[in-house]
């Protein structure tokens, strides 16, 4: 049985989920492939309103969404109710991708006999993968990246049907968020859900599933590559794993505000107890007194909280005193006040360590010098998800580049300066180190948009090439079919001569 636990008290929120058998997780799959066959031939326009009416289902039913999500995740009602709506503007946004219809990547090159050897008649698109795509949700966005997540999203509006692994920290709101996206759409079983780690094997490993996303630790993407492998048959794998996400400060920002720097920094590391992807866990900076007095009273002046389960808490504290036996403490944070259950277990004797109970943790800072860093690597540049960071100076910025040459891949790289001139030095191997590049700015907050890219080479993702958010995301669920002289009335629409949905196409060699 699954247990969800409030993350503030430690008590158990709701009954007790029981995990998926090895039948019923069968039984939902197969379900999926076979609703799977029709919403893979339903016309895009058609399927662009389903995600509509999914986005619009979501926003209904906003008020009980968060609350479920609350008890078992403890993000409060502002960050749930604006994850709720990012959710439904994921499903909105591939509405428009499919109705936009590049996403097929129509191309048709039409007979030439006079070229040697003499050429057919060729039209390709992007077709729907021929299955069931598998999603394990995130435990750090209950709905983003999850139940309602972006995978589901552009999954669906690929045409596949998908089955979603649940995360253990919040059950009742993935069984709950299920049921409203269910009842959106043309049959239920085109989305189904499973609960319990074996289930997540079991849907792994089922022949019928055609490609799995996953966002979560390297460890996990790791154990789902190995049952992938364990496959007769191999099937694509986009994960999104771990990410320092490395922030450098250059020379010229001291010239600015360096208070608004120091803020910046503190804000985008402690948000949502960082427990974001995104996160800034590395910050080189100048050897500058001034700005690390500043960091560190922006640090000290942030407030901890519970994090989302006591297996990310537990690896937060292992993370910390990683980073302590190589670094020294620049900053510590403060502790959240018990308020409510808490404080009255408090105050009732329930317990000695409250912290311990409801998970809380409060942020941490270290600081090396650049040499210290390097000689510490790999070690020092592993992440350590939850509000932690290492602030690593130095006094020579072409030393930079070469420490960041030994970097693993990150999905952002960060810089901050007034001078672009300045950066011209490392923004090449930026670019190789991270998915996403950002000038005078801080990584959390992805955007949900046609350009954004949120990957990055191992191990941020398992594919630097394909991205989990964004308008992009859909390709991950499509495969090119080549039509060689097929007649007309054969083709997909959107390869026909006529063009009656009129996507945009190549032809010819010309767009």
């Amino acid at each position: 049985m699954i247990i969800a636990l409030d993350p503030r008290t430690g008590r158990a929120v709701g009954e007790p989920i029981p995990e998926s058998t090895e039948e019923q997780v069968v039984a939902i799959v197969e379900a999926a492939a076979t609703a799977g066959r029709a919403w893979r031939v339903t016309p895009a326009a058609e399927r662009a309103i389903v995600l509509e009416a999914v986005a619009d289902a979501l926003m209904a039913s906003a008020d009980d969404l968060w609350r479920a999500a609350d008890t078992e995740t403890a993000l409060g009602e502002v960050r749930l109710r604006g994850e709720i709506a990012r959710s439904a503007g994921q499903f909105r946004l591939f509405a428009e991708v499919l109705r936009d219809g590049g996403y097929l990547d129509a191309i048709i090159d039409h007979a030439d006999p006079q070229l040697t050897p003499p050429r057919p008649d060729i039209r390709r698109m992007n077709q729907p993968l021929p299955g069931v795509v598998g999603v394990f949700a995130a435990s750090n966005f209950p709905f983003a990246f999850s139940v309602a997540g972006g995978d589901v999203a552009s999954a669906l509006a690929a045409g596949c049907p998908v089955v979603v692994k649940a995360h253990p920290g919040h059950p009742v709101l993935s069984g709950l968020v299920a049921t409203v996206i269910q009842a959106a759409l043309p049959e239920p079983e085109l989305l189904g859900l499973v609960q319990g780690a074996d289930a997540g094997r079991y849907l792994v490993q089922h022949p019928a599933v055609a490609a799995v996303g996953f966002t979560g630790s390297i460890h996990g993407g790791k154990a789902i590559q190995g049952l992938i492998n364990e496959r007769p048959d191999p099937i694509p794998f986009y994960g999104e794993l771990g990410s320092v996400n490395p922030v450098i400060v250059l020379p010229s920002a001291l010239n600015g505000d360096v208070t608004s720097l120091a803020t910046g920094f503190a804000g985008s590391l402690t948000l949502g107890v960082g427990q974001f992807c995104t996160n800034p866990g590395l910050l080189f900076v100048p050897d500058d007194d001034t700005l690390l007095k500043a960091i560190a009273h922006a640090v000290s002046e942030t407030t901890g909280g519970p994090m989302l389960t006591p297996k990310i808490r537990d690896g937060y504290e292992e993370g910390v005193a990683r980073l302590a036996l190589g670094a020294t403490e620049l900053a510590i944070g403060q502790e959240t006040a018990p308020t409510g259950d808490i404080a009255r277990i408090g105050q009732e004797g329930a317990s000695g360590d409250i912290s311990g109970i409801a998970g809380s943790v409060v942020p941490r800072v270290f600081v090396t010098d650049l040499g210290s860093f390097a000689d510490r690597l790999p070690d020092l540049a592993e992440e350590c998800f939850g509000p932690a960071a290492l602030v690593v100076k130095y006094r020579d910025i072409s030393r930079v580049g070469e420490v960041l040459e030994r970097l693993p891949g990150s999905l952002t790289a960060t810089v901050h300066a007034t001078d672009p001139a300045e950066a011209e030095q490392i923004a090449d191997v930026l670019t190789r180190l991270a998915g996403r590049v950002i000038w005078n700015g801080w990584p959390t907050g992805v955007a949900v948009c046609w350009a954004m890219h949120h990957g990055g080479p191992w191990p941020a993702s398992t594919s630097a090439a394909h991205t989990s958010v964004g308008a992009t995301a859909i390709s991950r669920w499509l495969a090119p079919v080549a039509y060689q002289n097929w007649p007309d009335t054969l083709l997909p629409p959107e390869l026909r001569d006529d063009n009656p949905l009129n996507v945009p196409r190549r032809v010819d060699g010309s767009r």
